[in-house]
């Protein structure tokens, strides 16, 4: 496995550095389910502060292997993140560099794979994990603007951008709130072709259009039905439903679908 050849001779060089505290890993190697496509989301603990010198993060990850490139994660919101590309074996790597104050905080409980003095072990059992939920009225507050705006654009003839924002809506609406329907956490939307039921993974299907102005309205139309249900579904009595907006939306979409 390319991921633990990596890992072995990673390790051979952070032992041997005093600056490290540790190192931990997460994501699907916490479930046993890293394949030949897997990347690696290590976590790299050290003593003084790193993240926010994106040169010294290059630094460190260069000497784990032949580092080809590597850039900072604030497009995902993370700037202590360092996504990598490794050769020899090639291989997509995600570092996080944390200081041992900063690794209290996790959404998952990681794998320690090398731990000065115990430290990140002593953390772990003394804390607990905290993913963030969703956030139903944030959602609620958004979906119907987000519908006009997308029946905006498909008004205009942007249908580029309509469709592109329908793939947004599946990742940040739909396939979380599929996930937590399903008894899952709102992660690894990327999986649902894995993880949903056959009856959710097809009603998510019908969200994905053409390229056609038919088509998009069609998925588009799909997107406010499944979310209907899944917010009848899921969502608490104190969610406050924007019903005139919605409404409102709603008309907009026939009147823009009944155009030539």
């Amino acid at each position: 496995m390319i991921q633990q050849q990596f890992v072995n001779k990673a390790l051979e060089t952070i032992k041997k550095d005093v600056s490290i505290i540790g190192l931990a890993v997460g994501g699907s190697w916490l479930t046993n389910e890293v394949d030949e496509y897997s990347d690696l989301d290590l976590i790299l603990v050290t003593k003084e502060k790193i993240s926010d010198d994106p040169v010294k993060m290059l630094k460190y990850a260069s000497s784990f292997g032949t580092l080809l490139s590597g850039f900072t994660g604030e497009h995902v919101g993370e700037p202590r993140l360092l996504i990598c590309l490794y050769d020899d074996p090639l291989l997509h790597v995600d570092i996080k560099f944390l200081t041992l104050p900063e690794f209290y905080f996790r959404v998952e409980d990681p794998v320690i794979l090398h731990d000065t003095d115990r430290q990140l072990k002593d953390i772990l059992s003394k804390t607990d994990a905290k993913y963030p939920f969703l956030d139903y009225q944030w959602i609620e507050d958004r979906f119907w603007i987000w519908m006009h705006y997308a029946t905006l654009k498909i008004g205009r003839g942007e249908l580029l951008e309509a469709f592109d924002f329908l793939s947004y809506i599946r990742m940040i609406v739909l396939s979380p709130l599929l996930q937590v329907k399903n008894g899952d956490l709102p992660r690894g939307v990327r999986k649902v072709e894995m993880n949903l039921a056959t009856d959710d993974l097809s009603k998510l299907m019908l969200t994905i259009a053409k390229y056609d102005r038919a088509s998009i309205i069609a998925a588009l139309e799909a997107s406010i039905k499944l979310y209907r249900e899944l917010r009848q579904q899921l969502f608490p009595k104190e969610i406050k439903i924007q019903i005139e907006t919605e409404l409102k939306a709603i008309e907009y979409l026939q009147i823009i679908k009944a155009k030539n």
